[in-house]
């Protein structure tokens, strides 16, 4: 067996590599190559390739194509570029937008890697002849009993499973992760010592089609005057001020929401998209233990109707807390947390782990607050967003 698990040598194993033209993709590609892969680099060009290439921390674009190029040339394997800019807007950007004016906060990566990184790219890499695709991700992949896993990374600040929830078993079957047990100064060093120009390049930072992180101007240019003014109000509805779209706010924001004068901080508590109001209150009220769930993908076994217990991510930089799942509907997913979290917001992705395993995860659609003791009355109060 070689590194990738395949019955072969390296040699005659051809492997796609998506390069975004950062140090994570580069050191990826340069390692199978080194190891004697027949590698094959293929970089998306994803939204407009001019208006990118003087943006910093973007990916996908302009100077990041070029870099790409660059470290296929010097490693001396092909590489490709590939215009994706249709298939990027109609399957990330545009539900971006619509999203956003949901009331959701989006997260573009999720929707990207699922749609067309690891859907449309994974079937291009097929039709090259490849028997997998590699990235730069820093998540681990294992072969159990049941077929393959994902794993957390090793390097826990590094660690990308929650924006790989959406993988299904069958694309994990082809995806490889080589970067998965590295540590990012590691990756870094290796990137010098193959004499990669991108050695010292920044990470990307912000999401690669939202210039300076203006997420409004954005979707203020897919839907040009779906953006309206609207109150800002208190959660018994009372008017406290203006605001100039909800675009602006997300669940559990505290800063920025131009209320002052109150005895306590002021949270958003929820938006209601319809009639264009933001509702805040103290963080008590952000209070959820009920999440339901959409478009659940789930990687293990079959969800048995009692539900399992598991460890939960309600955001990317929080911790996974106890809870317990369980299937809804034909594709849907009801999670119980033994505490109640603050912030959870719609939009986001709630991912289940089993110690370093993920198990599964899905899109939050609605919260709510269904246990008597946390709300502080006597009857159970349902507060939903």
């Amino acid at each position: 067996m070689n590194s990738l698990g395949f019955d072969k040598p390296p040699a005659q194993t051809r492997v796609v590599v998506a390069m975004s033209g950062g140090v994570d993709s580069s050191v990826t590609a340069a390692l199978l190559q080194a190891e004697g892969y027949d590698v094959v680099g293929i970089t998306l060009q994803l939204y407009d390739h001019g208006a990118a290439i003087a943006k910093k921390g973007a990916c996908c674009a302009g100077q990041d194509i070029h870099d790409a190029r660059r470290v296929a040339e010097t490693l001396g394997f092909p590489h490709y570029v590939l215009d994706y800019e249709s298939r990027f807007r109609d399957s990330v950007m545009e539900e971006f937008a619509d999203s956003y004016l949901r009331g959701e906060t989006p997260i573009p990566c999720v929707r990207c890697n699922q749609s067309v990184k690891f859907r449309d790219l994974l079937g291009t890499a097929r039709d090259l002849g490849a028997e997998a695709l590699a990235t730069g991700h820093y998540v681990r992949r294992s072969v159990g009993a049941q077929g393959p896993e994902m794993h957390v990374a090793e390097d826990a600040d590094r660690d990308q499973s929650y924006f790989l929830f959406a993988t299904t078993r069958e694309q994990l079957d082809f995806l490889r992760f080589p970067l998965g047990d590295l540590p990012k100064r590691e990756v870094r060093a290796l990137a010098e010592r193959f004499g990669l120009a991108v050695a010292d390049k920044p990470d990307s930072q912000d999401i690669c089609f939202v210039p300076n992180g203006s997420y409004a101007r954005v979707v203020e240019k897919l839907r040009p005057g779906a953006i309206d003014p609207g109150e800002i109000v208190d959660i018994e509805g009372r008017i406290l001020g203006q605001h100039q779209g909800i675009i602006g706010f997300t669940v559990g924001q505290r800063r920025g929401i131009g209320i002052g004068g109150t005895e306590e901080p002021l949270y958003v508590v929820r938006l209601e998209p319809e009639s264009r109001r933001v509702v805040v209150g103290p963080r008590r009220a952000l209070a959820r233990d009920r999440v339901l769930l959409r478009e659940m993908n789930w990687l293990d076994n079959a969800l048995p109707p009692e539900g399992v217990r598991v460890a939960v991510k309600l955001r990317s930089a929080q911790d996974p807390v106890p809870a317990l799942v369980r299937p809804l509907g034909w594709s849907g997913a009801e999670i119980q947390l033994d505490e109640p979290a603050y912030g959870v917001s719609p939009g986001q992705a709630a991912v289940c782990y089993s110690g370093s395993r993920v198990l599964g995860g899905g899109w939050i659609a609605e919260t709510a607050l269904t246990q008597a003791e946390f709300t502080g009355s006597r009857d159970a109060e349902r507060v939903s967003a």
